[in-house]
């Protein structure tokens, strides 16, 4: 990860380890987020891991209409707002229209931009309005390459913190690809480019209206991330993905994590005296 990255509350920011944003996809309630959060911040802690607790506080983008969207937005701001001030690290949540960018930020220090929206120009002024630090997820329909459009919009409103998020490129209807060539082509943007390994795994389109997944190669995924130099690995995880409120599909158990983070913290360790 690059040092000196002003994200507030980011910890162990000198350590040469890659930065994790990590959490369960949807706020599903305080005690499961706070569950959670605790078990991230203490291997976090372990292995001098920058860390970012991820979680959205809506999801818009379901595909059925009784889908599990969310618990209220300000009630899973605050709870998000809780993880902050009890962890004393950074929070990165979802925006979904212009209007929710000020109103998020009042609670956590990173705004994310979904994939689908990365094109939405209300939006992402709106996002670097805010003075916040900015993740734009690479539409699963761009090259890398065209992500640059998207990273000057923020920077010609005002704001330099920007970073990037790689999920894939659509495969096909149902399954998704990742070209890591992508990897080093944001970079050249002079952005820090993260990647999502959990979403990236995902086999959306089902005829079911719910997302399946692959994540028993979750751990090859982000291996193959660090190798290729992400400055970042984003992850979202849970006690229990087969009843978790949305995409179980794709995310790792929250027992597997550990074993996850000793490897990919090894090779980057190698990678880094390359």
């Amino acid at each position: 990860m690059k040092t000196g990255i002003d994200i507030p509350l980011l910890k162990h920011g000198d350590s040469g380890n890659f930065l994790l944003i990590a959490g369960p996809c949807v706020v599903e309630g305080k005690e499961i987020v706070m569950r959670i959060a605790d078990h991230l911040v203490n291997l976090s802690v372990k292995y001098r891991i920058p860390f970012v607790f991820k979680s959205s506080y809506r999801k818009a983008n379901r595909s059925r209409i009784d889908s599990f969207s969310g618990i209220g937005d300000i009630r899973a701001l605050e709870i998000l707002a809780e993880v902050r001030h009890r962890f004393s690290v950074p929070v990165i949540t979802d925006i979904h229209n212009p209007e929710e960018a000020a109103m998020a930020a009042e609670y956590v220090d990173i705004l994310q931009i979904p994939a689908f929206l990365c094109r939405q120009t209300d939006l992402l002024t709106a996002a670097a309005r805010t003075g916040k630090w900015i993740n734009i997820k690479k539409g699963q329909f761009l090259s890398g390459s065209s992500m640059k459009h998207a990273v000057d919009k923020v920077k010609d409103s005002g704001n330099e913190r920007i970073m990037l998020t790689d999920r894939g490129n659509m495969f096909g209807y149902h399954d998704l690809v990742v070209d890591f060539r992508n990897i080093p082509v944001m970079k050249a943007l002079g952005v820090p480019v993260i990647m999502d390994i959990t979403h990236s795994l995902q086999q959306p389109n089902q005829e079911s209206g719910v997302s399946g997944g692959m994540p028993e190669m979750i751990e090859t995924m982000g291996k193959a991330a660090i190798s290729v130099g992400a400055d970042g690995i984003f992850i979202e995880t849970h006690p229990d993905p087969a009843n978790a409120r949305s995409d179980g599909a794709n995310m790792l158990p929250m027992n597997k994590m550990e074993d996850l983070l000793i490897k990919l913290t090894a090779l980057r360790n190698t990678v880094n005296n390359f």
